[in-house]
């Protein structure tokens, strides 16, 4: 993992205990990598509840219980199934605030409406307005699977920072 990530990573740890703050993650296009960085500071723990690798539709409804209402209507990289899976990871987590990830990392599956290096992010928090939608779609062009999902990775990580402003 590189560098840039694993500081990041542990500066997330840092801020987040100083603020009291427990944190999840629901991960589809990423894969893991977000609670991979995590965990790679020794004492992650304390400050990292748990993470959901929900790559499929299926890992989505069952693991987060994003509605197939949702998926059948907005698709998989969408600003409404990112808040669901956000809202979901908080629910069945004990965590503070969550953070989800949805996107199309390539090479194939993009579409013109929605091409590789499509990536959606939400953030929820807990006692938060529910209505409130904190959400960001980025486009992040066709830069190979690797660097998109590095970026995705990046991006996921600040917005977990408590000073962080929703998007």
């Amino acid at each position: 993992m590189d560098s840039e990530i694993i500081a990041l990573a542990a500066r997330v740890l840092e801020a987040n205990r100083k603020a009291g703050r427990t944190i999840a993650m629901a991960e589809s296009c990423t894969g893991g990598l977000v609670a991979a960085a995590l965990t790679e500071t020794a004492g992650a723990s304390d400050v990292f509840d748990r993470g959901f690798v929900t790559y499929s539709n299926d890992a989505k409804q069952e693991l987060l219980g994003v509605g197939e209402d949702i998926l059948s209507t907005f698709g998989a990289v969408s600003i409404a199934t990112a808040w669901a899976m956000a809202r979901g990871a908080l629910e069945r987590s004990h965590a503070d605030v969550a953070v989800a990830i949805t996107g199309i990392a390539g090479p194939g599956g993009g579409t013109e409406s929605k091409p590789v290096g499509t990536v959606v992010f939400a953030r929820a928090v807990r006692d938060g307005d529910p209505e409130k939608v904190t959400a960001d779609v980025r486009e992040f062009g066709d830069l190979g699977r690797h660097e998109i999902r590095r970026q995705a990775v990046l991006v996921a990580l600040g917005l977990l920072l408590p000073e962080t402003p929703a998007p």
